[in-house]
């Protein structure tokens, strides 16, 4: 059997969920899947792919074009063509970690997968450039639509599928994404002392809360400063900062904004490295993210692997991947953001009950048991 997988968001600079998806999942199906030949294509006029150890392994293929990625889109939108397939040698299914436009011969099978709708749910937090990529050029729905099985990383994205698109649910499998279990168990050896030189390294403060992340509306990093603001006009929390940790996403405006009127210390690390994420995790006291949108989201269960106690928001997937192990607060409402951070900083017992619930919870998601579920559904299309 041949499995072609467009790998086209591994040349992406900056990693967002997507990003860790694919970087993840692809040597875990390669690995799992020895008696596959897999094809992976990659085109990109600018950005050069990552070299990983991976794609050196004997039951892999890598197809490099220098094609521009608009102009492919451009083709398959109104041409239909080329079919990715044809340009690889062929292949029996193709495999799309993310709904990027791509044309396929009539005779291979088509999976996607479908991370989030929240460009459905709220497009009001894309910028023009954005909206006009989903729904011109990238077009999910109908990528939804003639998909042979579409994954979904949540019920919460499969619903929407159903709800949104009038998907068949016979055609979407729900696979949860796992976590990097390697570096986050790795985390448990660091000591105290290592904690201290690393907080003393970069300037962190002794007690810090942490958000990591991208950083654009959807984030709702706005109401953490807010809320952050709001804690530091009480005394008892004055050795207490913010660390932001990730890379400037769209309209980052607004959380500039609100940053300027902060008289308090707010640390913005910018996009940090896989090796150090995890440190942050670990040394920091509370973990904060209150996104009000997420089709799975990786960080609350990175940070619960780090046994750091978690606060997120009780709407789209979020409860359902934290599973009771997390504090859930409506995003909208600061006050109550607020109130949980104060009540992680000051209840040591329900600090340690969380971070007890959460390093549960996060030991059930692993690549290797996603690839597994995957190659079920790519060597079943």
């Amino acid at each position: 059997m041949t499995i072609g997988i467009d790998i086209r968001v591994l040349g992406n600079r900056v990693k967002s969920g997507i990003e860790e998806y694919a970087e993840n999942l692809v040597p875990h199906l390669i690995r799992e899947g020895r008696d596959i030949q897999f094809k992976l294509f990659y085109s990109s006029h600018k950005n050069s792919l990552p070299d990983y150890d991976w794609l050196r392994e004997p039951n892999v293929a890598l197809y490099k074009f220098n094609h521009p990625n608009n102009i492919l889109f451009t083709l398959s939108r109104f041409l239909n063509r080329p079919p990715l397939d044809t340009l690889i040698g062929g292949a029996d299914v193709f495999f799309f970690p993310h709904f990027f436009l791509s044309s396929l011969s009539a005779n291979c099978k088509r999976v996607t997968t479908f991370h989030d709708l929240s460009y459905v749910h709220f497009p009001e937090h894309l910028t023009l450039r954005k909206k006009l990529w989903h729904n011109l050029q990238m077009i999910p729905d109908w990528q939804a639509k003639f998909s042979d099985k579409i994954i979904a990383v949540s019920e919460s994205t499969k619903n929407d599928l159903i709800n949104f698109y009038k998907i068949d649910p016979a055609r979407i499998e729900v696979i949860y994404s796992g976590i990097n279990e390697i570096n986050f168990k790795t985390s448990d050896r660091i000591d105290r002392s290592q904690l201290v030189g690393f907080k003393k390294s970069k300037g962190l403060p002794e007690r810090f809360i942490l958000y990591l992340g991208k950083l654009e509306p959807r984030k709702n990093i706005v109401s953490i400063i807010k809320a952050f603001n709001s804690l530091k006009l009480n005394s008892k929390y004055k050795d207490v900062g913010l660390v932001i940790a990730g890379s400037k996403g769209w309209l980052y405006e607004d959380i500039a904004k609100e940053t300027d009127v902060a008289n308090n210390r707010v640390i913005f690390t910018g996009q940090i490295n896989d090796e150090e994420r995890f440190l942050y995790y670990r040394a920091a006291d509370v973990f904060v993210y209150p996104s009000f949108f997420e089709g799975f989201g990786f960080p609350p269960l990175e940070a619960m692997a780090c046994g750091t106690p978690v606060i997120t928001s009780r709407n789209s997937s979020l409860p359902e991947v934290v599973g009771g192990s997390a504090i859930t607060v409506d995003p909208y409402d600061v006050s109550e953001l607020e109130l949980w951070i104060t009540k992680l900083l000051d209840d040591k017992d329900l600090s340690g009950l969380m971070v007890k619930r959460g390093t549960e919870q996060s030991s059930k998601f692993n690549w290797r048991s996603t690839a597994i579920k995957t190659l079920e559904v790519l060597t079943k299309a």
